[in-house]
């Protein structure tokens, strides 16, 4: 069941967090920058990844820790050239990230998942193109999918099914 919800994603009740982010990602916009505050470790560890692979749009990289598990969804592009910035997300990368999420949901049996409107702020796309998408790979899931479709710094959202 999915659900939208208005809130601050970083008070959910859900098991897990999916967002958006980019291979050269460096944590300092949007909802990177707030899990980045809140788990500084996430990032650390995120980095050294980064840096042993060059992880490449559409995959997937799983942190845990604290509780919680993070998705992060490489929508972005991104490459690790000097001085290269992350790019704009990709309706082709969006695909690749939700069918691996799907798998790893699947895969650890989690219950419940917070996510805000993937690749609509620092990755560009439109909403109306990238709600189909989570709705066709992620709807049919037996368990409580939260979408953070308005941000309210501070606020607990209303999460129907937790």
């Amino acid at each position: 069941m999915i659900s939208e919800v208005s809130g601050d994603i970083l008070f959910t009740k859900a098991q897990a967090i999916a967002h958006g982010i980019a291979p050269n990602d460096p944590f300092t916009q949007g909802l990177a920058l707030a899990l980045r505050e809140k788990w500084p470790m996430m990032h650390k560890d995120y980095r050294h990844y980064a840096n042993q692979t060059h992880p490449r749009p559409g995959e997937l990289w799983v942190w845990g820790g604290f509780g919680i598990r993070i998705f992060n969804l490489l929508t972005q592009k991104g490459s690790f050239d000097h001085g290269s910035k992350p790019g704009k997300a990709t309706l082709s990368n969006i695909n690749h990230c939700l069918r691996r999420l799907r798998h790893e949901i699947e895969k650890e049996q989690i219950k419940s998942l917070a996510l805000p409107r993937i690749a609509t702020g620092v990755g560009g796309l439109d909403w109306n193109e990238v709600k189909p998408l989570i709705e066709k790979h992620l709807g049919d899931l037996k368990i409580t999918i939260l979408v953070y479709t308005r941000y309210q710094p501070g606020v607990q959202a209303n999460e129907p099914g937790l």
